[in-house]
């Protein structure tokens, strides 16, 4: 494991290439004026010891000399250590609907969007809870196993998109069975898994499914986004409105089924919130997380992270003190065994 100290240092790597663009210039306005005043063949004779390929070997050996020392005021760190961190908390597993009907704009920007929402500010309000995120359509994927990570939570959550899955549909049976697996710790006595979604397309025995993973001690809560209204659902290529799904010729509305959502909620004994305003569900959750009882954990992680930039450094001045005794003229032992092929 590593960690950069410096990384603004890098923008200094734009030396190099600078310096070969100058070499490649200086190279080319000196053949130039060469060929004003002597032909190559003379030129031959009276530089007999000039090398090309040598004054190229120096600008590398000199691009590489600055690229270790750009790279040692970067101060790459290695951790030595693996040590386990003993925390306290709960396990949150998100299951997000990312099916189609999830672009539906009547909620700003779309219903999809707005999940992303709440679910970040759900995240930053945990504390050292494990979190876990799973995404489902017409097939449920885990987009990111149960971890302390928030921050990795996050960055995957806004990659989440209904390209990721292979169907459309609204695989709520399939999301409810892959969840079970998260939750790794069998002692865990507070375990919960928030649905969000639009409650659109929902199979027939999902409530069954919710109500056995609350026999489990699997808390099921569900967040509603989306209108009662409703909205059609835009069909974009690269960002740009092409139109609006179509059915047998007529413009398909989709519309928030908040009575499924909550039915699945009562079925696993939890509760059903409205997500259309992002802090009620936020603050409700929050609330709901700070008073459950919290299990103890273990996590790993690497510690005592040492400077690595000496390495670098001796690297670096190795290769420069290489460019500046290596001369750029042929030598004689070198010609003998034409190592270069410069004869």
């Amino acid at each position: 494991m590593y960690q950069i100290e410096e990384p603004t240092y890098f923008y200094y790597l734009a030396i190099i290439p600078t310096i070969i663009v100058v070499f490649l210039l200086t190279f080319w306005w000196k053949k130039r004026a060469q060929k004003r005043f002597t032909d190559a063949l003379l030129l031959e004779k009276l530089a007999p010891n000039a090398s090309t390929f040598k004054s190229v070997l120096k600008l590398i050996f000199l691009a590489i000399g600055i690229g270790f020392l750009v790279i040692s005021l970067v101060n790459p760190k290695m951790g030595t250590k693996l040590k386990t961190v003993k925390r306290e908390g709960v396990d949150v597993v998100f299951a997000l609907d990312v099916s189609k009907s999830m672009l539906a704009e009547d909620i700003a920007p779309n219903r999809l969007e707005k999940a992303k929402q709440i679910i970040s500010k759900i995240i930053d309000k945990l504390g050292s809870d494990r979190v876990g995120i799973i995404i489902y359509a017409g097939n449920s994927y885990p987009l990111l196993p149960i971890t302390t990570d928030h921050a990795a939570a996050k960055m995957f959550l806004q990659n989440a998109n209904p390209d990721m899955v292979s169907s459309q549909g609204t695989a709520i049976n399939e999301a409810l069975d892959l969840a079970k697996t998260y939750y790794n710790n069998d002692e865990q006595t507070n375990r919960f898994l928030i649905i969000i979604s639009d409650g659109e397309d929902h199979q027939e025995d999902t409530k069954q499914v919710a109500q056995n993973m609350s026999k489990e001690g699997i808390k099921v809560y569900t967040i509603g986004v989306g209108t009662e209204k409703g909205a059609p659902i835009p069909m974009k290529v690269s960002g740009s409105l092409i139109g609006y799904k179509k059915y047998k010729g007529e413009t398909v509305i989709t519309k928030r089924k908040g009575d499924v959502l909550e039915a699945i909620a009562n079925a696993a004994s939890g509760r059903y919130i409205d997500g259309n305003k992002t802090e009620k569900p936020v603050d409700f959750i929050e609330e709901l997380i700070a008073n459950a009882q919290k299990s103890e954990f273990e996590t790993k992680q690497f510690s005592d992270y040492k400077d690595q930039f000496q390495w670098f450094i001796g690297l670096g001045i190795f290769f420069l003190l290489i460019d500046v005794f290596f001369l750029d003229k042929k030598t004689k032992w070198i010609k003998k065994i034409d190592l270069f092929n410069e004869q």
